[in-house]
């Protein structure tokens, strides 16, 4: 899985497509504090109908600050099955962090 490169969520309009996708949503500056490790994503997600799903996010005043990529390129696997592909990010992101993503610093 190939992702674009970071925009601002607030900018998702722009930059997301109208069909469905796998997302990535991180802060704009500094680390989270995960159980075994730092890192600056808050969430992973998929949806229907990425662009609007994104705006939705983006509307709300916690999240509008936060950067946003989307996948460009996926496998022919990920393509078949995109919420199992969303699946492996979130697995692999526990295995290193030990917690999955979260928008508090209070992680884990």
């Amino acid at each position: 899985m190939r992702f674009t490169p970071w925009y601002p969520l607030a900018e998702a309009s722009r930059h997301a497509p109208p069909g469905p996708g796998v997302y990535q949503l991180r802060i704009r500056t500094g680390l989270r504090q995960y159980p075994t490790g730092k890192s600056a994503m808050v969430r992973y997600g998929f949806a229907d109908a990425l662009r609007a799903s994104l705006d939705q996010l983006a509307a709300q005043p916690a999240l509008a600050e936060l950067l946003c990529r989307h996948a460009e390129e996926l496998s022919p696997a990920e393509r078949a099955n995109p919420r199992a592909a969303l699946a492996e990010l979130e697995r692999a992101f526990e295995r290193r962090f030990g917690t999955q993503p979260s928008l508090t610093d209070e992680a884990g």
